[in-house]
């Protein structure tokens, strides 16, 4: 047999997944932990967690994967690693972890992106780095500076936490231009890293690892790491990308004009271009795409909205004796609108789309004796989708079409509310895919490991599930008043 182990770390849990290489088929997936894993916040607007845990919840899943395929160490070709964005991981030179990640959820950072942007000039930042500094890996990287300056002076390299992991698993600390991209340390302009930036924090460029192709092998599985997964000593990492691009992966979006989207604890449109084009108000943000190379550029804009599904599960434990699809079955039952209740669900942390403002969860129009837990369930799955239609709105500036989106099926893309809402507020057509960003990790192993010839060939076995078409309903009128709600919160 010869599969193909693809890993995806993030926030909530860690999941493996075995491919088999010939059908394309899974054989075997498992996630550690079964609940999820714990984010710190040490302070309001923190959040960070300890990279060794990603570690301990790869190696219980990888066996757990292995063990449901009844697969060999020998039979695992080669490995590709997905990974949660924009986080900040340090390590000394023995390769130690100095301090907890701070994650892409912490909002410390933003002041810092804020002053850079004023420094440096808004039209340098964004002709250059496609972006405000924002609240990313190198503004993550000022605090430690300012704040924590014992440990930022052992620092001997900065990584992301998929660099991390493949650190871990190779013994190479290595990183690539589409990670650091995502760092909002890569400058477009020059392709190469973003010296002004680094110049302006004060960063040894020396921080930053060595790059490797996205597609490749980027090292070799140790003898220890390989004891503790239970697989075969120098299997090759082949493969890494970011939780978002690895998704458009997944779902075989290579190309300008594709789009991808998924709908975890956070929700993210993801739109392919060829153009270098930005957000002037940086709402959206552009990346390097995982296929991208200067010659033929494919660069990714990304929608992200922080509070998404992690609405849904929060509502689920309020509610407390129901299943998502018993939710999903109340919200059929009421009307589009929601009877008039409204719900903003940017309950987690600061949202880009709103200028890196936290104005927090919020329902509005409620009446005592009209409305009941099912107005709740439709309410905040309307609120979603429309905060993600505000930001498609956004992307749209940029030049993204949305005629035609494509998800897996999982998460609030398993609800018919969801989809259904989706598609009558944005008019575009919803595929739905048999596919995570496990298995999106896996193929790209294997087109990095050359099993595949081609993306083509990696995708030929990728199942449709189901498609939905814009229906008919006043999802407009629900819109505005959504979007009235939004205006009065941001005053």
């Amino acid at each position: 047999m010869a599969y193909l182990l693809g890993i995806d770390v993030g926030s909530s849990s860690v999941k493996a997944s075995l491919l088999d290489a010939e059908s394309g088929q899974c054989a075997g997936s498992a996630f550690f932990p079964e609940t999820e894993q714990t984010i710190d916040a040490p302070e309001p607007g923190f959040a960070e967690q300890d990279p060794q845990s990603w570690y301990d919840c790869a190696r219980d899943a990888v066996r757990g994967a292995m063990a449901q395929a009844g697969a060999q160490p020998a039979d695992v070709k080669a490995i590709g690693i997905a990974y949660q964005m924009h986080g900040l991981v340090c390590v000394d030179k023995d390769q130690q972890v100095l301090r907890p990640s701070i994650i892409w959820c912490d909002s410390r950072a933003v002041p810092y992106g804020e002053s850079a942007l004023d420094a440096i000039g808004k039209e340098k930042c964004l002709d250059h780095l496609m972006n405000s500094p924002g609240n990313f890996t190198a503004t993550k990287l000022a605090w430690v500076k300012e704040h924590q300056p014992e440990i930022y002076a052992t620092i001997d390299k900065i990584m992301l936490p998929g660099d991390w992991l493949a650190m871990k698993l190779t013994g190479d600390a290595r990183t690539t231009e589409s990670g650091l991209s995502e760092g909002i340390l890569w400058d477009f302009k020059a392709e190469a890293p973003a010296d002004f930036l680094l110049d302006h924090f004060g960063f040894d460029p020396s921080l930053l690892c060595d790059t490797v192709p996205t597609f490749g092998v980027q090292g070799e599985l140790t003898a220890a790491a390989a004891a503790d997964l239970g697989l075969q000593a120098g299997t090759p990492v082949s493969y890494r990308g970011g939780d978002q691009p690895n998704n458009a992966l997944s779902l075989n979006v290579l190309n300008p004009g594709e789009i991808a989207a998924t709908a975890g604890t956070s929700g993210v449109v993801y739109g392919v271009t060829d153009k270098k084009q930005y957000d002037p108000q940086s709402r959206v943000n552009t990346f390097i795409h995982l296929n991208h190379t200067a010659n033929d550029p494919r660069l990714g804009v990304l929608l992200c909205i922080s509070g998404t599904g992690i609405l849904n599960a929060w509502t689920k434990r309020l509610l407390g004796d129901i299943s998502y699809k018993e939710m999903d079955q109340l919200a059929a039952s009421v009307a589009i609108g929601s009877d008039g209740v409204t719900m903003l669900p940017f309950g987690n942390g600061p949202e880009r789309v709103l200028g890196n403002r936290n104005i927090g969860a919020q329902i509005a129009g409620l009446d005592f004796n009209r409305h009941d837990r099912a107005h709740i369930c439709r309410a905040v799955q309307e609120g979603i989708v429309f905060s993600f239609q505000n930001g498609m709105d956004a992307m749209k500036e940029t030049g993204i079409e949305l005629k035609t989106i494509r998800a897996g099926f999982a998460n609030m893309f398993m609800s018919d509310v969801f989809c259904s809402t989706l598609a009558g507020i944005s008019g575009a057509t919803i595929e739905l895919y048999e596919t995570d960003g496990s298995l999106g990790a896996a193929r790209g192993a294997g087109i990095g490991a050359g099993i595949y010839a081609s993306f083509e060939e990696a995708f030929a076995s990728l199942e449709r599930r189901k498609v939905i078409e814009p229906g008919e309903g006043d999802y407009a009128a629900a819109y505005a008043a959504w979007k009235g709600h939004l205006e009065k919160a941001l005053g």
